[in-house]
């Protein structure tokens, strides 16, 4: 038998084994495991005098990947780089040709946005060349990166502490964090006061609530304190209402378009809590292929990465048919439903995110997959077909009532307001989350007349007080970032990440607050390099990215137009710059050495650690939790504590005599069932230590054993996700 003479290179084995299942015997395919080559960690390995060239250099893990692959072309005919539809696929098959391609052997390229026999198929029917304008995109935006983390990042060791890093667009998004930090430490509560009127019909009991919203002409009052409003609610207690206007409109709500990379990680942290990075990891198992039963690897979502919210007229087509067979013509417009996409910069050529195949349910392969991948799928196949759907329909009535007050002659305003569901539409399958809170839900409205006459049963006031904007949570972030036009789809999961693994920022409730230590950093930066880390100037710089891969503009122009003022800034700095010294807290604990004073917690390279001022001793920074450790002979208390990488964790204080260690937070209320430790799995979810008992079990479970009496159904293989699950360690631990 003829050997096959086809050679194609992939990123991933899992992609691999999925291409290698469409294409057949004819066909070896081999996984490059990403980039060969890159910019050595070592040095800068860009030469600034010489237009900015890179010294590529093998990567020292790919050495035998790059003899693999030689190995494979040599015996190959025609070579297939099979990457990904993006700049940074662009540029991996571009490195693999200058790597290993020869003119014996010519490498072609071929690009697919989902991996189905059918888009594979059109795809290595017309190979082309590489694109170097994607190329040269990348490129720039990577001598960019490390032009700036390499010259920068030496003046914050030099001026603040070692360890420290800075990035192109990771510190724009930390300056975005910190300047809402400082709007939320300065804002000033401003009293005011709300009125709530209950009413009925005459001959009625059914109340309803209008809210005061005017005086007299003006539509709009603003009630500041107590004693203006003890005044109004006497002045509505003894007015006389009636109707003055009554409002009904019918108005239609559509759906919203399939996802791109920014909408996906946003509703994925909305709906399921997922982290982008979390929702990126999970989302490339799902387009590089999963084992579904008989159909083998599967590819079940298109590119993750894009920003395009065009659908192919086959996607279209074939959810239009589910749609009309499965909810019926009312549900189905008349006319195909097309967007238009709002991001700067987007790639129309691409696809959106969507499901591969809509007649592939989300039920009918749930038991092929992992319970979060189940999840991500169902949510990019409901938003797919719900964006072909028919629009919601609903009623919105508002009725404006008059409050007459006899002595003055004068009168308040107030509205109530009902909307009423008339059409589902697309929102029986799928309804868009929302960042900030619901609106209260009023009780429904009775049948009301222009002029007719209502009596007052009852009047509520309420102080409140004006609230600062809220923190950023990774959807909002990634909203922001968006809407600003910085970053680009394959980089808003990392930006998010780095911060957080700087400790420049940390979470608090699922939201970002910077740390003392990011405050400083970004001051310090946006006195020295105010132009860098501006958000107008990072847009503008995607936005000259994008004209490299899409006009060909010169790139090596980009890079030096950037580089001049930076490297001018970067000299001044470093001459004229202080050192910054570092925010000192004081702890509540004495110094055991020698209890004169309280220990002082300070930054290091490695992260907070405490002091004593008055002599030599000094610890690991660490948390007081005052939760007995469980089991500990030397009646130990378990202490909050961080690895050189971060990663906080509960130990026990007498260890190395008692060695006890759990990464989720330990409770204070012992367990009501065994009297043992309780740890918070995740916000609102606690789950017992004591390995044997049963109070907080089906919290702990990470999926459901499988149903021993469905043995006649073929194994499924399950695929381990790339994070971490919550409670891993706490699991390990009690083991």
């Amino acid at each position: 038998m003829k050997s096959p003479t086809n050679f194609v290179i992939v990123e991933s084995p899992a992609k691999a084994r999925t291409l290698s299942r469409i294409l057949g015997p004819k066909y070896i395919v081999k996984a490059s495991m990403g980039h060969i080559r890159d910019l050595p960690k070592s040095k800068l390995g860009v030469d600034t005098e010489n237009d900015f060239k890179p010294q590529y250099l093998v990567m020292r893990d790919k050495s035998s990947i790059l003899t693999e692959l030689k190995e494979g072309l040599s015996k190959a005919s025609a070579v297939f780089l099979a990457t990904d539809p993006d700049r940074e696929g662009e540029a991996i098959a571009w490195h693999l040709k200058e790597s290993i391609c020869t003119p014996r052997a010519s490498c072609n390229r071929v690009t697919f946005h989902e991996i189905t026999p059918e888009a594979i198929t059109a795809a290595f029917n017309s190979p082309r060349e590489i694109n170097m304008n994607l190329v040269n995109a990348q490129q720039a935006r990577r001598i960019l990166d490390r032009l700036v983390g390499y010259k920068l990042s030496p003046l914050l060791w030099q001026k603040i502490r070692r360890g420290l890093s800075a990035g192109r667009v990771q510190s724009v998004a930390l300056r975005i964090i910190v300047d809402r930090e400082r709007e939320i430490l300065s804002f000033k509560p401003e009293e005011y006061w709300t009125i709530e009127v209950d009413l009925i019909k005459h001959n009625s009991t059914q109340k309803f609530k209008a809210t005061l919203i005017g005086q007299g002409d003006k539509r709009r009052i603003s009630i500041k304190t107590e004693e203006q409003a003890l005044a109004v609610e006497k002045d509505l207690g003894s007015a006389k209402y009636s109707v003055s206007s009554v409002g009904v409109k019918e108005v239609m709500k559509q759906p919203s378009p399939p996802f791109i990379t920014s909408t996906l990680q946003q509703e994925a942290y909305r709906k399921l809590r997922f982290t982008a990075r979390q929702t990126m990891a999970i989302a490339q198992q799902l387009y590089e292929g999963l084992p579904i039963g008989t159909e083998g690897s599967v590819g079940l979502i298109t590119y993750m990465r894009t920003d395009s919210i065009q659908v192919s007229g086959s996607a279209i087509s074939e959810a239009r048919k589910y749609i009309e067979r499965q909810f019926g013509n009312a549900y189905l417009p008349k006319n195909v439903r097309s967007f238009t996409s709002s991001v700067k910069g987007a790639q129309e050529a691409h696809e959106a995110i969507r499901p591969t195949s809509v007649e592939r349910e989300p039920q009918l392969i749930k038991e092929y997959l992992e319970t979060n991948q189940f999840k991500l799928y169902q949510l990019i196949w409901q938003r797919m077909v719900a964006s072909q759907m028919t629009a919601a329909k609903f009623r919105n009535t508002t009725v404006d009532i008059t409050a007459k007050i006899a002595e003055s002659k004068g009168a308040y305003i107030l509205r109530s307001q009902q909307t009423e569901h008339i059409f589902s539409g697309f929102i029986s399958l799928y309804v868009e989350s929302r960042d900030d809170a619901e609106e209260i839900k009023t009780p429904p409205i009775p049948e009301l007349v222009q002029n007719e006459e209502l009596h007052v049963k009852g009047i509520h006031k309420e102080q409140r007080f004006t609230q600062p904007q809220p923190r950023y949570s990774e959807a909002t972030l990634v909203k922001t970032l968006e809407q600003y036009g910085i970053g680009r789809p394959s980089t808003y999961a990392p930006i998010l990440s780095v911060v957080q693994e700087r400790e420049y920022v940390t979470k608090e409730k699922g939201l970002f607050k910077p740390t003392d230590l990011g405050m400083t950093v970004s001051d310090m930066l946006v006195q020295q390099f105010p132009e860098l880390i501006d958000t107008r100037f990072t847009a503008q710089m995607e936005s000259k990215l994008d004209k490299v891969a899409v006009e060909g503009i010169d790139w090596v122009g980009v890079v030096r137009d950037f580089f001049i003022p930076f490297s001018n800034n970067l000299t001044a700095a470093e001459e004229q710059l202080e050192r910054v010294p570092l925010p000192v807290e004081v702890s509540t604990e004495y110094c055991p050495q020698c209890s004169k004073g309280l220990l002082l917690i300070k930054i290091g390279r490695f992260g907070k650690y405490m002091e004593c001022p008055s002599c030599s001793f000094r610890q690991s920074f660490r948390i007081r939790t005052g939760v007995p450790c469980p089991g500990c002979p030397e009646n130990g208390e378990l202490i909050g504590r961080f690895t050189k990488k971060g990663k906080l964790f509960y130990g026990c204080s007498a260890f190395p005599k008692h060695a006890f260690a759990i990464n989720t937070k330990p409770l204070s209320e012992p367990c009501p069932l065994c009297g043992g430790l309780v740890v918070e799995v995740k916000p609102g979810v606690n789950a017992c230590q004591n390995p044997v008992c049963e109070a907080f079990k089906p919290l702990r479970r990470r999926s459901p054993k499988p149903d021993s009496s469905k043995s006649h159904k073929p194994p499924v293989r399950k695929r381990r996700t790339s994070v971490k699950k919550a409670g891993t360690g706490m699991q390990q631990a009690s083991g």
